[in-house]
């Protein structure tokens, strides 16, 4: 072997070294939509799996959380690039949490026939279920405990276990974000463990975020500043830290944050599970729940994450976001399978309308393009100094 050969192939493996973690870690958050099966049965016409697949790839998502998930919805993502974040519904939390052979049965059927060939990351075991289902939150903890063994005992150790908040229902205030804390006694009770068990466990916390909701209780905030239509002026400054908050999104991200921070978990991942903005209610006193400032909304907040800003106490923002929902209802009715309240039933949120048409003219992709075309961009690079090494041998 020739001193050019050696010295070039060292440089190309010291480069590879080097580069590599930079070729991940440029990815930024990835942004999903859940589909609901609660939605979905309020179609008069049936909607395949694989159409709900076809639909989130041409749209280009990252990813798609199924609140209700099913084998054949599951199945429809095989060999796919689009990854999963499962819901265990509320229902099923007592018994996961009395007996780990509840858990086991509920991966044999959704998890065990598909993964790895389904992109399975992340499982929440209950959506918002200290407010939906009080009585159950002691078995919150013990549910999640008992998932997670499980997957370990099926040997599967790349799927994370978590659960979903809803921030107006676990936040006690949300300006300043300095100030924020989770309620009591949820906190005590609850919040704390659990967050002991996310670090444990290096899971992440899972939250549902909607200025809208916040927007609509506090008549002080101005629309665009829920719209991430803020111009340079147009912020907000947290007198403790210094900090200006240009968009709602940010202030309540940063809420959440300051909220673990106080409760003595700093760097625990955040991923908003639910976000987005209703283009029309069956209230009509709510005027701002209209096409355009939906899709004002969903355009900012797209553009927001796809450039890598962050919020400003997380400079890597949320590791992922979901808009509430992939399509809209095609009628005003519950299915009976999980209550909701009424006033989700009556709003569109869908990103797609019934008949699974766009509904806006929005890019979705990038997170996931930008993470292999830096990759590609390395490989090339290594590759042409390999060649050049051989070539002067």
């Amino acid at each position: 072997m020739s001193f050019h050969y050696s010295f070039s192939l060292s440089l190309t493996l010291s480069l590879l070294l080097f580069l590599s973690p930079l070729a991940g870690a440029t990815s930024f958050p990835l942004i999903g939509a859940t589909y609901s099966v609660a939605t979905a049965g309020t179609h008069g016409h049936s909607l395949s799996p694989v159409r709900i697949a076809a639909a989130a790839a041409s749209l280009g998502l990252s990813t798609v959380r199924l609140d209700h998930p099913e084998p054949a919805t599951v199945r429809a993502f095989l060999y796919s690039n689009t990854t999963l974040l499962l819901n265990v519904p509320n229902p099923l939390v007592p018994a996961m949490a009395a007996n780990r052979s509840s858990a086991l049965q509920w991966l044999y059927a959704l998890v065990v026939p598909f993964f790895p060939r389904a992109r399975i990351t992340t499982i929440s075991v209950g959506n918002d279920l200290l407010e939906a289902f009080p009585e159950h939150s002691s078995s919150l903890l013990p549910a999640m405990e008992n998932l997670h063994l499980a997957l370990r005992d099926l040997g599967i150790r790349t799927i994370s276990v978590s659960t979903t908040f809803s921030f107006v229902n676990v936040v006690a205030s949300f300006f300043p974000p300095s100030a924020a804390q989770f309620r009591e006694p949820a906190l005590g009770n609850v919040i704390s463990p659990l967050l002991q068990f996310l670090r444990d466990t290096n899971s992440s916390f899972l939250i549902n975020v909607y200025p809208y909701n916040v927007f609509r209780t506090h008549g002080e905030i101005p629309i665009g500043y829920a719209l991430f239509q803020g111009f340079d002026f147009g912020f907000r400054e947290d007198v403790v830290t210094g900090v200006r908050y240009r968009n709602l999104f940010d202030v309540m991200v940063d809420a959440v944050i300051c909220a673990m921070a106080v409760s003595g978990h700093e760097n625990i991942p955040v991923i908003v599970t639910e976000t987005g903005w209703p283009s029309s209610s069956g209230d009509t006193t709510e005027v701002d729940a209209n096409p355009a400032y939906a899709e004002l909304y969903i355009r900012g907040l797209v553009k927001y994450l796809k450039s890598g800003a962050g919020t400003p106490l997380r400079k890597e923002g949320v590791a992922e976001a979901y808009i509430y929902e992939l399509f809209d209802k095609e009628e005003k009715q519950g299915n009976g399978m999980e209550m909701v309240t009424m006033a989700k039933q009556n709003r569109s949120w869908g990103i797609l309308y019934p008949n699974m048409t766009k509904k806006y003219d929005i890019d979705f992709s990038g997170s996931i393009r930008l993470y292999v075309g830096r990759f590609d961009w390395l490989v090339i690079l290594v590759g042409s100094l390999v060649s050049f090494a051989l070539f002067h041998v």
